[in-house]
């Protein structure tokens, strides 16, 4: 898995020596791995994520290409494994004109298309928090407005999760709910709560993805020349399954196998929102 990490002026992360084109290993085992210990080496998948997770702002740290070779564990934003590879640093000229495109207004974050956003990747207005379409969020990845909770499509949530109105639960679909009810899945409903189920990490993906200079193919490099020539890449806006195959290719067999553990497992229903055959895909692997 390819990914991004950040360091202090001298190349470290949590008074760790590093050096490019050298393999690191914590030789922990997999079943031992856990985020912010010295189990896992630190990473992310897509560079502006380094400045939401971590104390380390892009403009002022050294950052590299990574790539992790081992065992991965993950809260969704931030990566760990217990081996990894540093490809090579990302040039200063580089970094700062990808930390300074900024197509809004009064933005003190980054990545926003919208005005006033303290947080970053808002493309609504007067966001607090990271990733909103909508307007007046403090929470985050919201596509409704005044939010104070995350992953909100509806309006005025202090909960999570609600893609109704007025809801201070989590998860609801309706209207002023004050409990969180069990999930529904693959067009059934099941007897869990949203936090009892064990989604896959690697279902969690972007729709935009940095596409670096030498990942990028010969079409895409005529495609993007100014770009490349400028920021060393270029943003790559995926379709909906394509973003899916990507995620999927990236993922092992282990991690595909997850997918069947799920309540109320549908071959079927999850292939028409993918546009992937698990089950044939993984019988095959």
């Amino acid at each position: 898995m390819i990914g991004y990490k950040a360091f202090d002026e001298n190349l470290k992360c949590r008074d760790f020596q590093f050096e490019v084109g050298k393999t690191y290993e914590t030789k922990a085992k997999k079943e031992d791995l856990k985020l912010c210990t010295d189990t896992v080496f630190h990473f992310c998948r897509e560079l502006h994520r380094i400045e939401s997770v971590s104390n380390y702002t892009i403009s002022t740290s050294r950052v590299c290409e990574v790539i992790a070779e081992g065992d991965i564990v993950t809260d969704g934003d931030k990566y760990g494994t217990n081996k990894l590879t540093i490809l090579r640093e990302i040039p200063k000229e580089e970094l700062q004109e990808y930390n300074n495109r900024n197509s809004g207004d009064c933005n003190s974050g980054n990545r926003n298309s919208g005005d006033w956003n303290s947080g970053n990747r808002n493309s609504g207005d007067c966001n607090s928090g990271d990733w909103n379409s909508g307007d007046c969020n403090s929470g985050n990845r919201n596509s409704g407005d005044c939010n104070s909770g995350d992953w909100n499509s509806g309006d005025c949530n202090s909960g999570d999760c609600n893609s109704g109105n007025w809801n201070s639960g989590d998860c609801n679909s309706g209207f002023f709910n004050s409990d969180e009810p069990c999930v529904r899945m693959f067009n059934k409903m099941t007897k869990k709560k949203r936090v009892d189920i064990n989604i896959p990490y690697w279902c969690y993906f972007d729709l935009t993805v940095w596409v670096s200079h030498d990942t990028a193919s010969d079409k895409e490099k005529e495609e993007h020349k100014k770009e490349i020539e400028t920021c060393g890449g270029f943003l790559k806006t995926l379709e909906y399954k394509e973003a899916w195959r990507l995620a999927w290719d990236r993922a092992d067999k282990e991690q595909h196998k997850e997918l069947l553990k799920l309540p109320n497992w549908n071959n079927k229903v999850f292939e028409e929102i993918t546009g992937i055959d698990a089950e044939a895909e993984i019988a095959k692997e």
